[in-house]
C-alpha cells in the first residue's frame, strides 16, 4: 500500500470521526435543551455560579453523566455505512433522550415521592438529595445504554425491544430500591430530608449498581424474550442477593469495631465517609459480578 492510499485512508476515517462526533454533540446540545426545558422554572446560572448550590451541580453533573451513556448507545457499535449509522444516531439518539428525561420523572415521583426533590436541591440545597437525583440520571443512562445497543433486526423492531428492554429495566430498578427501604433500618425518606448526605451516597451507590448489572443483562444482540428475560433476570437476583451481603461484609470488613447503620444514621453528624464506603461496596460488588458470571 504506497503512502498516498495511507494517507488518504487516514484522511478518510477523520472526516468520518468528525461527522460522528459532530452528530453526537448535536445530540448531547439537544439532550441539555430538553433537561432545561422539563426544569424551565430554574435559573441553571444562579444555582451553578451565584448561589454555588452543590446540590444542584450533583444533579446536573449526573444528568450529563446519564445523557452521555444515553446518547453513546445510538452510537456504540460496528457500522452499517454512513447514512444509515446517522439516521440510527438521530433516531435512537432523540429515543434514548426522551428515555432519560422519562426515567427520571419515574423514579421522582415513585421513589422518593413524599416530598418535592427539586425543592430539596433547589431551595434547601440538600445536597444528599442532589446525589441520589444525579445517581438517578446515572442509572437510566446505564439502562439505556443496554437497552439500545446490541443488534435486533429492523428498525421498528430495534425501537420496540429498546422500549420493552427500558420498562423492563426500570420495573427492576424500583423493586431493588423499595427492597432496599425495607433492608435499613432507618427510613431513607426522612434521612434524606434531614439533608443526610452519608444516607444519600449510601443510597446513589445502590442504585448505580443495581442499573449497571441490568445494563449488562440487557446488553447484547436479540435472540428472543425468553432468553433476554432470564439472563436479566439472574443479573438482577443475584445483585438483589448478593449485594446485601456485600453490605454486611463491608461493615465487618471496611469498618470493623463500628455499626455501619449507626454511622449513617444513628449518631448527630452522620459519616458520609461511611456512606461512601457503602456506595463502593455496592458498585464494586456489581462489577464483581458481572466479571465472575
Amino acid at each position: 500500500m504506497t503512502t498516498e492510499l495511507v494517507a488518504n485512508e487516514w484522511l478518510n476515517s477523520f472526516l468520518l470521526f468528525l461527522i460522528y462526533l459532530s452528530s453526537s454533540l448535536i445530540l448531547l446540545f439537544i439532550g441539555k435543551w430538553a433537561f432545561k426545558l422539563r426544569k424551565s422554572t430554574i435559573n441553571f446560572s444562579n444555582e451553578l455560579v451565584e448561589k454555588d448550590n452543590l446540590a444542584f451541580s450533583f444533579a446536573y453533573v449526573g444528568y450529563f453523566a446519564g445523557l452521555i451513556l444515553a446518547v453513546g448507545s445510538a452510537i456504540y457499535g460496528e457500522s452499517n455505512g454512513l447514512l444509515v449509522d446517522l439516521v440510527d444516531m438521530g433516531i435512537f439518539g432523540l429515543l434514548a433522550i426522551i428515555l432519560l428525561n422519562l426515567s427520571s420523572t419515574i423514579m421522582d415521583k415513585i421513589t422518593l415521592s413524599k416530598f418535592s426533590i427539586w425543592k430539596e436541591i433547589t431551595e434547601d440545597r440538600n445536597a444528599g438529595m442532589g446525589i441520589i437525583e444525579g445517581a438517578n440520571y446515572l442509572g437510566s443512562g446505564l439502562i439505556i445504554f443496554g437497552a439500545i445497543t446490541g443488534e435486533s433486526g429492523n428498525l421498528l423492531f430495534g425501537i420496540y425491544t429498546a422500549l420493552l428492554y427500558w420498562v423492563l429495566g426500570q420495573v427492576l430498578i424500583l423493586i431493588s430500591t423499595a427492597l432496599y427501604n425495607k433492608l435499613v433500618p432507618y427510613d431513607i425518606h426522612k434521612e434524606i430530608e434531614k439533608d443526610n448526605v452519608a444516607a444519600g451516597i449510601a443510597y446513589a451507590g445502590l442504585i448505580i449498581a443495581m442499573a449497571n448489572l441490568i445494563r449488562n443483562g440487557l446488553m447484547g444482540n436479540f435472540d428472543n424474550w425468553v432468553d433476554t428475560l432470564l439472563e436479566v433476570g439472574y443479573e438482577a437476583g443475584l445483585g438483589i442477593i448478593i449485594l446485601p451481603l456485600i453490605r454486611t461484609l463491608v461493615d465487618k470488613i471496611l469498618l470493623p469495631g463500628r455499626n455501619l447503620n449507626d454511622e449513617i444514621a444513628n449518631q448527630e453528624t452522620p459519616n458520609s465517609g461511611a456512606g461512601l464506603i457503602e456506595a463502593l461496596g455496592y458498585i464494586g460488588g456489581s462489577m464483581l459480578i458481572i466479571w465472575c458470571i
